[in-house]
């Protein structure tokens, strides 16, 4: 389990260092935690569409094993359209493909917040040493 506050030992010995919260120290904690709630939605966003992705190649795989010349269900929004089985798994695998593009995407996303909320704990912590608890 992670720790989250400080002992009474840290808590003392960063108590003698009194430092006063400006302005900007206060809008980069307030930057920090908006990146914080952004950096959260967005790993729950990129588990969903790797869990989606996960399940459209299960899928792709089981739909191999159909006859070429069979028709296959594929949902269209609200309702199913009966396809034949090489369409359907061209549809699939542009799918898969859309979603691969997405994934990409929000990693960069991911990876632009982690790089701007390391500065930003770097900034802090430089300013306020073990006084602030940023670990998330």
């Amino acid at each position: 389990m992670q720790r989250r506050m400080l002992t009474k030992e840290e808590e003392a010995s960063a108590g003698g260092e009194d430092v006063q919260v400006r302005r900007e120290d206060q809008e980069k904690i307030n930057r920090f935690s908006s990146l914080h709630q952004k950096e959260t939605a967005l790993e729950d966003e990129l588990r969903a569409k790797l869990k989606e992705k996960e399940d459209l190649e299960e899928i792709s795989g089981e739909l191999e094993l159909v006859d070429e010349e069979e028709k296959v269900p594929y949902k269209v929004g609200d309702c199913f359209v009966s396809l034949p089985q090489p369409e359907v798994l061209e549809l699939l695998s542009a799918s898969t493909e859309s979603i691969d593009g997405e994934v990409e995407g929000l990693k960069g996303r991911l990876d632009t917040i982690h790089e701007e909320m390391a500065e930003l704990k770097k900034a802090l912590y430089g300013r306020f040493g073990r006084s602030i608890n940023l670990e998330t």
